[in-house]
């Protein structure tokens, strides 16, 4: 059941971390005002915190010494009332900092959701829903710690870092560098642990993605699962994904508590020395209780911040991983795109033409190879072929949804990449044998055609398309809920919603894409009248395999060996006797 590409590592170009992180934080410098505030509120609570241990030495060397009680009590209100202010500005600055990293948040996955809309075919060709999911949702979720803990952590706790110091070697340098005598040790242990960690933290997210992705993929193909009884394969593909999600979590954060262990033994050797430096080199007297209490405090003041620095750089390596992996979608540039200078294409008449055009999907699979033809305006154009002869191309390039590589397409005369996208798609409509509805009412599913219609353009044009009785015979109309991918329908009635959809469009150019491979003789002779419907005064390219569906066409084109091998009326092909007649033929006898 499990596809290689939903098992395979995706590959990925990433830039170094602190480039990486340097654009991460430009979303942060959006919000300059909550960001003054925010520094504002920790600049009054880093003041209080190295104040504190100040008080708890004047405390115990003047005013216990001196068993004054009026001072120590006043001296004792004046830090609670500043320990209560000290907790306010802490929540303070947490609900700040959520609200900004939240919004953040909102912004990259809204960015991260429009780019993709922006990208071409070739982009979902190559890639799981599943994949593409992951990170939209998941990547994009495990920003909000790296973004909030920016401002929060890795500024105010370096701040607190370098004016601990300064006090420390103000008061005693002898006790301030024995309590950091174990700072180089950590820095080479925690260089040692970063390099490490960011690559497995790398794979452990790719071997999420493929968990993700089978998963969508198994839920959305759980009929075809059920039918063929495929549940144990698909049960041995999930408890191979999930074991190889599970072990790379499991290295990755191995890596992550080696940091907390790294801190905590240099922390604990720099307390050691501190206390042995002020009692045994340095003497009581200079170093009375009330000094070695405050280095003490200090000293757990300098540790405090390298351990939430740490942790902040722990998370840094756990999630930006995350972050290469949206940027990596955001520079994804869009195969299709507007030129500079486009025109918006007028109201068309709808006439089309291929003039020399050669395309490829890659550099070893030529599709088309120098096609021409002319396509009047209203002209119905039948496409039949051998399956992989180019028919689904042509009418892709025709859309748009690819460029050709050779020669040029002209929509009543103008060059398909001088207009814009947007222009070009709002006069075609398009239908495939994927008939896609989407989760909502079936009046917002027409309307999908066109997002501006009315409710009675909606319902003129199911009854142009023979869905209006059946969709009156629901129990709310045009109001019905309808469940994911019409769930609920028969395979008919999911057609002529689709049929609506696209003639509330009123499009000038029509495209059938084997519109009807997927319903039954029967159903399609219930859905004629509403192609006929569609196909009246319209230019219309259509796909179809069932070759009694496109006597009626204009002309006929056989697609095989990159071109049109042959061209006219049902009739006139017939008569030839040639590669239409054998295609024919052969189905009709099938079918005897």
């Amino acid at each position: 059941m499990a596809i290689n590409s939903v098992k395979e590592d995706e590959s990925l170009v990433t830039a170094g971390k602190l480039q990486t992180l340097l654009r991460l934080m430009k979303y942060l410098f959006q919000y300059k005002g909550l960001i003054a505030a925010v520094l504002l509120v920790m600049a009054g609570s880093i003041t209080i915190s190295i104040i504190n241990p100040l008080m708890v030495e004047r405390a115990i060397n003047v005013h216990i010494d001196n068993k004054d009680m009026d001072s120590l009590t006043r001296l004792a209100l004046l830090f609670l009332v500043l320990n209560v202010i000290l907790i306010l500005l802490v929540k303070l600055r947490m609900y700040l900092m959520s609200l900004m990293s939240n919004d953040i948040l909102v912004k990259i996955r809204q960015e991260l959701f429009v780019h993709i809309q922006t990208l071409g075919f070739q982009f979902f060709d190559s890639r799981p829903t599943g994949k593409i999911l992951a990170r939209l949702i998941g990547d994009v979720n495990s920003l909000k710690n790296v973004l909030s803990n920016f401002v929060t952590t890795l500024l105010p706790e370096f701040v607190t870092l370098i004016a601990v110091v300064v006090i420390m070697f103000v008061k005693n340098w002898q006790l301030a560098l024995a309590a950091m005598i174990s700072l180089p040790l950590l820095v080479a242990g925690l260089f040692f642990i970063q390099y490490h960690s960011h690559k497995l933290w790398q794979i452990h997210r790719k071997k999420s993605s493929n968990l993700n992705a089978f998963i969508h993929e198994d839920v959305s193909g759980m009929r075809i699962v059920q039918s063929f009884g495929a549940e144990e394969e698909t049960r041995e593909t999930f408890h191979d994904l999930l074991n190889q999600q599970y072990h790379s979590f499991k290295r990755a954060v191995t890596y992550n508590d080696a940091f907390g262990s790294v801190i905590d033994f240099c922390w604990g050797l720099g307390t050691i020395c501190l206390y042995y430096t002020g009692v045994k080199l340095i003497g009581a007297e200079a170093a009375p209780v009330g000094t070695l209490i405050a280095f003490s405090s200090y000293i757990s003041m300098f540790w405090n911040p390298i351990a939430n620095l740490g942790n902040f750089y722990n998370q840094l390596i756990t999630n930006i991983t995350g972050a290469e992996r949206i940027f990596e979608i955001l520079d994804t540039k869009p195969e299709i795109a507007d030129r500079d200078n486009v025109i918006e294409l007028p109201d068309i008449k709808g006439s089309v033409d291929f003039e020399n055009v050669s395309f490829a999907y890659d550099e070893n699979s030529k599709v088309l190879n120098n096609v021409s033809f002319h396509i009047n305006p209203g002209e119905t154009i039948a496409l039949v072929g051998p399956t992989g002869a180019g028919k689904t191309t042509i009418v892709n390039l025709i859309s748009r949804f690819y460029d050709v590589q050779q020669g040029r397409i002209l929509v009543d005369g103008h060059d398909l990449r001088d207009v814009s996208l947007e222009s070009l798609r709002a006069q075609m409509g398009v239908m495939t044998q994927d008939n896609f509805l989407f989760t909502g009412t079936i009046k917002d599913n027409i309307r999908y055609g066109k997002l501006d219609a009315t409710d009675e353009e909606i319902i003129a044009a199911a009854k142009a398309v023979d869905a209006h009785d059946f969709i009156m015979k629901m129990e709310k109309g045009y109001d019905t809920e309808l469940k994911e991918r019409g769930a609920g329908l028969s395979i008919g009635q999911r057609q002529l919603l689709a049929f609506a959809r696209t003639m509330v469009s009123m499009p000038k150019i029509l495209i059938l894409d084997e519109a009807t491979s997927s319903i039954d003789t029967h159903t399609e002779l219930m859905v004629q009248a509403g192609i006929e419907v569609l196909l009246k005064g319209r230019t219309s390219f259509v796909i179809a395999h069932r070759l009694s569906t496109i006597q009626k066409a204009d002309r006929i084109f056989v697609i095989d060996k990159g071109g049109i091998v042959e061209a006219g009326t049902a009739k006139e092909l017939l008569a030839k006797k040639g590669a239409y007649y054998d295609l024919y033929m052969a189905q009709f006898k099938n079918i005897a």
